[in-house]
Parts: C-alpha cells; sequence; structure tokens
C-alpha cells in the first residue's frame, strides 16, 4: 500500500466543520418543525412527527460530532517539487496528484468562520479543475501558497 500524505491540516478546522454541521442542522429542524407542524393541523399521525424527530436528531449528531472527526482524520497534504499530493473522504477515500507543471494559479480564502479562528483554505487552480487545501492556520496558508505559487513558476520554465 502507498504512503499517506504527511501534512495535517489545523486541529481547529473540527470547530469549523462543527460549527458549519451546527448550521445544517438548525435548517434541518427548521424544515422538520414546519412539517411536524403542517401534520398536525391537518391531523396526521403522530408518528411521523416522532420518526422525523429521531431521524433530525441522529442527523446533527452525525453532522456535529462523527463526519467532522472523521473527515479531519482523513484529510492530508504533502507538496513535492514535482506535485501536490491530497488525501481526503470519509467512507471513499480520495487521492489526489496535481502536478506542479499543470498549476495555473493559487488562492487563499477565508470566509467568516474560517477568518474567526484564524484560518484560510488553499485552492490550486489547473486549466481543468481546482482542489483545496481546507482550514489551513492563516501563517501556513500563506506560506504554502507562496510555495507552491514559487514552485509552479520554477516547473513551468522548465518546460
Amino acid at each position: 500500500m502507498f504512503t499517506e500524505p504527511e501534512k495535517r491540516i489545523s486541529k481547529k478546522a473540527l470547530k469549523v466543520w462543527r460549527i458549519s454541521g451546527g448550521i445544517k442542522a438548525a435548517v434541518s429542524w427548521g424544515l422538520a418543525a414546519i412539517v411536524i407542524f403542517l401534520i398536525h393541523i391537518f391531523n396526521g399521525p403522530i408518528w411521523i412527527s416522532v420518526m422525523l424527530s429521531i431521524l433530525v436528531l441522529i442527523e446533527t449528531y452525525i453532522l456535529i460530532f462523527t463526519f467532522p472527526s472523521l473527515k479531519w482524520q482523513r484529510w492530508r497534504y504533502e507538496v513535492r517539487e514535482e506535485e501536490i499530493e491530497l488525501q481526503e473522504g470519509i467512507f471513499i477515500v480520495k487521492r489526489t496528484l496535481v502536478p506542479m507543471i499543470r498549476i495555473q494559479h493559487v488562492d487563499t480564502v477565508q470566509g467568516p468562520i474560517l477568518r474567526k479562528y484564524h484560518l484560510a483554505s488553499v485552492i490550486v487552480s489547473t486549466a481543468a479543475t481546482s482542489h483545496q487545501i481546507p482550514a489551513l492556520e492563516e501563517s501556513e496558508a500563506e506560506e504554502l501558497r507562496q510555495s507552491i505559487s514559487t514552485l509552479a513558476k520554477v516547473a513551468d520554465e522548465d518546460v
């Protein structure tokens, strides 16, 4: 079996993903409340309301606790002179190699939740796709952006 990439994203990513999961769960609870309200207005069976509440409760647990932990454990990356290797996935682990020669530009992005925890994501763009390394410390993301940009220029000049 191949060795995994060595670098991990920030442990603070767990907090960010849990907050994001909480927001998604809140939306689910809002929709479930509307459905339950309509069921009771139209004298629907109570078991549907109970089952819907249980399902949303399970979804909440999964979105806030299970998925962020599994996602963080799997997410790894490594930047080498010739390529960037990414590994991600919860149930299906996806490993990607991005050749430096294919990289067109590198960005850092930071939404409000990432900004609160001093994190940023690095997006590496090629002609066909974009690849994201999420939730890195701000300084690490900036260094990585500069490093990849420099390596991509060097790879571009060698052609």
